[in-house]
């Protein structure tokens, strides 16, 4: 295919089609590379011995495993027989049993397959709970919590282990042929003697990031000698522990004991059953069972244990990791206790009808859902953000506490202006906010009687709302001092978040979750939101309030599938076909720096660059460095940075802050992230700092720009989905350009790959705590 200029004309039977002129350019001859490697969170190349296809819209390409020759019922038995004295010990020490398990959604292929297709560059962050109290029943006893949720931030920095710790270490890596740059990671990582353990259990050098299973065996190899074998218990339970870790790495709580049997096979483990038993047994992973439906194999209600029904009933049984089925069960209490109690009436119900009744559509639906219940769910796009606006105001009205949070700080400084420009009343909270660092700062052309005292709004984001950088602070019991709460982005939550929120708000507050359910899901462990969606336990509204213009009708109609032709006469779609890698690095370059800033009116550091992935010959590494030597050339002297670049800062994995550096000196490099100034010490530059002028979606999600470049090289096909194309598209305010190489590949995608299906059990754990 020859380059052509954008035009209408020259779009693909089957992609969105608008108009833009640019001058003609000559397409660069190269190979097509694959997208590689992917953002913090986004799934990575899958492993050579198990592939599968990655979690929706993260990333690369996988095939599927199969379940393996042991049936779920032999497997139960012997799990159960081993675990059941444990297991009735952990539950008898809780004050309201929460049975470990009655219902599944997903399918093995599905979770095995994505477990050997991510790998992320850091583990998760951990976050530890403490045993909930029970769920009330329409009451609201005062709940045991924690004084202090535990902030990402903290446990994602931890303290430094000591150099002579670090020494030993990397002796012991010296001795077995492993890298020695690994001692820090390894001392961190395994704590207090780990050179004395990883001479014990060279296996556990795969607790360390990014280090796969077959470097542990020839790190064992070298170490222990012939005392290594394939059928050693350390092994076994190693590699358990690390096929669970890299399924909660693509989003799953939990994986079934079938799939993971397999698993463990395939990566030569002479005894998989054995080896899971270890891992139980060592208190490394936990076991749960589902009672299955004999028609249709869905999970059936929870019964009395010991019954005949459920002794004759089939089952699912998984497996899991001690941090997620805490972070479940905790969030399935805190969600169930908002749920089933009645909120605290600030103001009556006469005032909460009066505000109602002076709105229309569903934004009185949202007002009256959010005057009778303490969890609310609300759903709709862009435009749809003007209802929980209208839900924040009408709350200060009232007299309510009420304060939004968003997934990052653009989403936080979109909502503040749309809040401004709502003309939101001053209020209770916004005179806290303006004693508290953090918050959205009001532009310095903000009109006179500007209704946000101290220039601040009742916005924040999700993380400065949970370590306490933004937002109202905490009462003397620990509790978000708030009466509403308004999460916006909710499908961005996993589940260790969640329930740090869920943990932290006092009896009789409100609770609303607001996001759009097709954009791709969080990048941690779970998928709260779509689960709340389909267990129906609470209000759901549904925004009547479509997304306006021909962005609008794009991205709705790929939300259901449907890739249409839209009208553009304002140029806000445009189609550039390119035929290989080094044509649609040449022409991203191209829109950046000079097209789209003349035709459409909208400067570089307006436009985003958006692509699949970290790695190839289009990837954001590759697109980062020809849009830095055109926009910012530099000598990059620290790290490859210098004043003036943009930048995507991710503090813990899974989050991107984009934002600008201002300087480089002796305490690290400085950078403006949405106003927010942030030191990145000189040792963590390399892993928490990239150049942000091409993002992935994950990188994107929650934030838009006025125009938006999305590349789609050819050998992102099998990258595509949905999600994935959903969230991309809709990054875009007023202009979205698509490089396009894939062809037929975009529509298909669309038309037929959905979310892929993720394993939690949030949905088995909320059902026996709601009222009927």
């Amino acid at each position: 295919m020859s380059t052509e200029p954008e035009t209408t004309g020259d779009a693909e039977p089957g992609t969105p089609t608008g108009g833009a002129e640019t001058e003609e350019v000559e397409g660069a001859q190269g190979e097509t590379a694959g997208s590689g490697e992917v953002s913090e969170g986004e799934a990575t190349e899958a492993d050579a011995a198990v592939s599968g296809e990655v979690s929706e819209g993260e990333g690369t390409e996988a095939g599927t495993a199969d379940a393996g020759d042991v049936s779920e019922a032999e497997a139960e038995l012997r799990a159960q027989r081993a675990e059941r004295e444990r297991i009735e010990q952990r539950k008898a020490g809780k004050k309201a049993p929460i049975e470990a398990g009655t219902k599944l959604s997903g399918k093995a292929a599905d979770l095995l397959a994505a477990v050997r297709a991510v790998e992320s560059g850091e583990k998760p962050v951990a976050a530890v709970f403490a045993e909930p109290e029970p769920a009330p029943r329409r009451s609201a006893p005062e709940p045991v919590r924690r004084p202090q949720p535990v902030a990402a931030e903290a446990v994602a920095a931890p303290a430094a282990p000591a150099p002579a710790a670090v020494q030993a270490v990397r002796q012991v890596l010296g001795e077995g042929g492993a890298p020695e740059v690994l001692a820090p990671q390894a001392a961190a990582a395994l704590g207090e003697g780990a050179d004395e353990l990883l001479r014990a259990d060279p296996w556990q050098l795969l607790r360390v990031a990014g280090v796969r299973p077959e470097q542990a065996d020839g790190f064992a190899r070298a170490l222990l000698g012939a005392e290594s074998g394939p059928d050693d218990e350390r092994r076994g339970r190693a590699f358990t522990v690390w096929l669970l870790e890299q399924a909660a790495l693509a989003g799953h709580t939990a994986l079934e004991m079938p799939a993971l049997l397999a698993a463990l096979a395939q990566r030569g483990v002479p005894d998989p059953d054995s080896a899971v038993q270890d891992a139980i047994a060592e208190g490394e992973a936990l076991v749960f069972q589902d009672a299955l439906e004999e028609t249709g194999g869905a999970p059936a209600p929870a019964e009395e244990e010991g019954t005949e029904e459920d002794e004759e009933r089939p089952v699912r049984v998984l497996v899991g990791l001690e941090r997620y089925a805490l972070a479940e069960e905790s969030l399935a209490d805190g969600l169930a206790r908002l749920a089933n109690s009645v909120p605290k009436q600030d103001g009556s119900a006469e005032d909460w009808e009066r505000v109602a009744a002076a709105a229309r559509g569903s934004t009185a639906e949202l007002l009256r859902a959010v005057a009778a219940h303490g969890l609310v769910l609300h759903t709709g796009g862009e435009a749809s953000l003007t209802e929980p606006a209208a839900l924040l105001t009408a709350a200060h009205t009232l007299g309510l506490r009420a304060w939004a949070a968003t997934h990052g700080p653009i989403g936080r400084t979109r909502f503040a202006a749309l809040l401004r420009r709502s003309g939101h009343p001053s209020g209770p909270a916004a005179e806290q906010a303006a004693a508290r660092p953090g918050q959205a700062a009001e532009p310095a052309d903000a009109a006179p009687g500007s209704p946000f005292p101290g220039a601040h709004s009742p916005v924040t984001t999700v993380a400065g709302l949970l370590s306490g950088a933004e937002g109202p602070g905490r009462d003397a019991d620990g509790a978000l001092d708030l009466d509403l709460l308004v999460v916006l982005d909710a499908p961005q939550l996993d589940v260790e978040t969640a329930a740090l929120l869920t943990e932290s708000l006092p009896d009789g507050a409100r609770l609303v979750l607001a996001g759009d359910p097709a954009v791709l899901w969080s990048v941690g462990p779970g998928r709260v939101f779509a689960d709340l969606l389909a267990a129906r336990i609470c209000p759901q509204i549904a925004s009547r309030q479509p997304d306006p213009g021909p962005l609008g009708e794009l991205v709705s109609g790929i939300g259901i599938g449907e890739l249409n032709q839209v009208e553009a006469p304002g140029k806000e779609v445009v189609i550039v076909p390119v035929r290989d890698a080094g044509e649609a690095v040449h022409r991203t370059v191209q829109l950046v720096v000079d097209s789209v800033p003349r035709a459409i009116g909208v400067p570089a550091d307006q436009t985003q660059v958006i692509t699949p992935g970290h790695g190839g010959a289009v990837g954001t590494r590759v697109l980062n460095a020809a849009l830095k030597e055109r926009l910012n050339p530099g000598p990059g002297r620290f790290g490859g940075f210098d004043p003036g670049d943009r930048i995507v800062h991710s503090p813990v994995p899974g989050r991107a802050l984009p934002g600008r550096v201002v300087k480089a000196d002796a305490d690290g490099l400085h950078l403006s992230c949405e106003g927010e100034d942030v030191v990145v010490p000189k040792e963590r530059v390399e892993q928490s700092v990239r150049h942000g002028w091409a993002l992935t979606a994950h990188q994107a999600v929650g934030s838009r720009w006025p125009a938006v470049v999305v590349v789609l090289p050819g050998d992102a096909a099998q990258a595509l989905s949905r999600p994935w194309v959903y969230t991309a598209f809709g990054r875009a305010d007023r202009h979205l350009s698509v490089v396009h190489g894939v062809e037929q590949a975009l529509p298909r995608a669309v038309a037929e790959v959905p979310a892929k299906p993720r394993t939690t059990r949030l949905p088995v754990l909320l059902a026996p705590q709601i009222s009927s």
